[in-house]
């Protein structure tokens, strides 16, 4: 495609008022006025038609295989050049919504001869597979009076999938940090309630541990050795709603949340437990069956891949009835959910007490920070008082219904985005250092 530049439109507009000039004094030789336009039109043509046209650059994108949502990736462009190449080289690169430019200020590339290859960054917002399908290319002729553009059709993809920096950063501080008071390097003895081994009583062992009838029988003081126990049920319901798909921090709750969840299923994994993951929006949509041992973090890990975002509200009875359906056994339930309005989250109450009659429950929410902000900002307009009055209001039903949740017997867990998987690993390894899964 070729079009004129900036500078012919006005070097054709400057030319007007002496072309109106000619056209008054010498009405008779009124073609004499057309010399300028006329001029100009051939410029342009001239440029059009020498150096660098379109047809003969050769462009390819590729982008990496995978990448984790909220990470940075690069896309390698290469520019082929056939012929003399102009100094500059303008381009645009058309795609999803899944990739966001983080250089997007850049809009021209230094062109060498021959080419080049350039490294365009790019943000992963959203979890799904980002396509790159178009490209732009644009250039001047010699005399800048003439613009060349050409289009290359894209193919590159990237599958985005949740973070695990969380598992490769934090993984290995949890368990040293851990490690210490025994659950993790120690986790077959000592802080469980399986019955492991009959042992000879030594100085230091709980005397409650002290099996009195062995000992008769023995002759000698015994004591009971019990282990941690293992191949408990931990099953992660997510809900994946309107509301989940909310931002926080440039990422959405749910892509927050996941990541936090994977931390954890890769601990849990760890140390012996059984995993599962759910998730639900109208009704329920992954139903994940329990996996065991370290090799099946991969399986979670695509399983959580597939977690869509949703704009359906959710239906706590429909989801939480169904799950409570299909266990079989007690369970650890790890809801993640948010709260935003009190009639939604009275059938959330009422759905979370009828899973602990059997289950134990862990809730996890992210802060309000956005509501917490308006809160602390000082008022400047009488407006900026309404939206603080709102702001209060909304945080106090949202203390409300995690009241009623620590009520019932669930255990709640409220964190900042950027503490939630920590936090929760910590209220993981807790529930189970006190025998309660």
């Amino acid at each position: 495609m070729i079009y004129p530049t900036r500078l012919a439109v006005l070097a054709t507009l400057a030319g007007l008022p002496v072309v109106l000039l000619v056209a008054l004094i010498l009405p008779a030789q009124w073609q004499v006025a057309l010399a300028w336009p006329l001029g100009v039109l051939a410029l342009t043509i001239a440029d059009a038609l020498t150096g660098l046209r379109p047809g003969r650059v050769r462009a390819t994108v590729t982008l990496p295989a995978t990448a984790g949502v909220g990470t940075t990736l690069d896309a390698a462009l290469t520019i082929v050049v056939e012929g003399a190449a102009p100094s500059r080289i303008a381009f645009d690169i058309g795609g999803n919504a899944l990739l966001e430019r983080v250089d997007a200020g850049i809009t021209s590339l230094d062109l060498a001869a021959g080419g080049g290859r350039y490294a365009i960054g790019y943000r992963a917002v959203r979890r799904g597979t980002a396509t790159l399908d178009r490209l732009w290319l644009r250039w001047p002729g010699a005399l800048r009076l003439a613009w060349k553009q050409q289009v290359v059709a894209l193919d590159a993809h990237a599958a985005i999938l949740p973070d695990l920096t969380p598992v490769h950063e934090r993984g290995a501080q949890i368990f040293q940090r851990h490690a210490l008071q025994g659950l993790m390097v120690q986790v077959d003895r000592g802080d469980g309630a399986d019955f492991d081994a009959l042992v000879e009583f030594r100085s230091g062992m709980d005397r409650r541990a002290i099996d009195w009838k062995q000992s008769a029988r023995h002759q000698k003081l015994h004591a009971k050795e019990y282990r941690t126990e293992r191949n408990s049920q931990i099953v992660f319901a997510i809900d994946a709603g309107r509301q989940m798909s909310e931002p926080v921090a440039g990422l959405s709750r749910l892509d927050r949340i996941v990541s936090a969840m994977l931390l954890t299923g890769w601990v849990a994994l760890k140390l012996g437990d059984r995993v599962a993951l759910n998730t639900f929006d109208a009704r329920p949509r992954i139903a994940g069956g329990l996996v065991g041992g370290a090799a099946a973090f991969g399986a979670l890990q695509r399983l959580a891949a597939r977690i869509a975002y949703s704009e359906e509200e959710t239906n706590y009875t429909f989801a939480l009835s169904t799950l409570a359906a299909r266990l079989t056994r007690r369970s650890m339930i790890v809801l993640f959910t948010e709260v935003t309005d009190l009639v939604s989250a009275d059938f959330m109450v009422r759905a979370a007490a009828r899973l602990m009659h059997r289950h134990l429950l862990l809730v996890v929410v992210l802060r309000d920070e956005e509501l917490e902000a308006i809160l602390d900002r000082a008022p400047q307009t009488p407006d900026d008082v309404t939206r603080a009055v709102t702001a209060a209001a909304l945080l106090r039903d949202r203390l409300m219904v995690l009241t009623r949740l620590r009520h019932l017997g669930a255990h709640v867990i409220e964190s900042g985005h950027d503490e939630v998987a920590t936090r929760l690993v910590e209220g993981y390894i807790d529930l189970k250092r006190r025998n309660l899964l």
